[in-house]
């Protein structure tokens, strides 16, 4: 299994992991990247976007990242707790009055 794009140095376990999903547990196709400090330090691809028609996973191929906003929300959400801007004790319908609707 071809694995291509760049690691920095010192991430190259990354990269090492990488393969293990293909080599090891059934990795089909897949990306990874990783920023710190506002640099790329890993941009990793390989595999096929499309098994059935042999399409090769391409550093640009567009997926579905259905549910990843949800660590990112409730990280938002516990921030904004923390700064005071809501209580967790706070009923819904405090910050969002149309949720009362119906008598909720």
């Amino acid at each position: 299994m071809a694995i291509e794009g760049t690691v920095t140095p010192g991430f190259e376990r990354v990269r090492e992991v990488f393969e293990e999903n293909f080599a090891s547990r059934g990795e089909v196709g897949a990306a990874c990247a990783a920023v710190v400090d506002n640099e790329l330090v890993v941009d990793l691809w390989g595999g096929q976007a499309d098994p059935k028609a042999g399409r090769a996973w391409e550093k640009d191929t567009i997926v579905n990242v259905f549910s990843t906003t949800k660590g990112m929300a409730s990280m938002a959400i516990l921030h904004a707790a923390s700064h005071g801007l809501f209580s967790f004790d706070d009923p819904v319908a405090k910050h969002w009055p149309e949720f009362a609707a119906g008598g909720k």
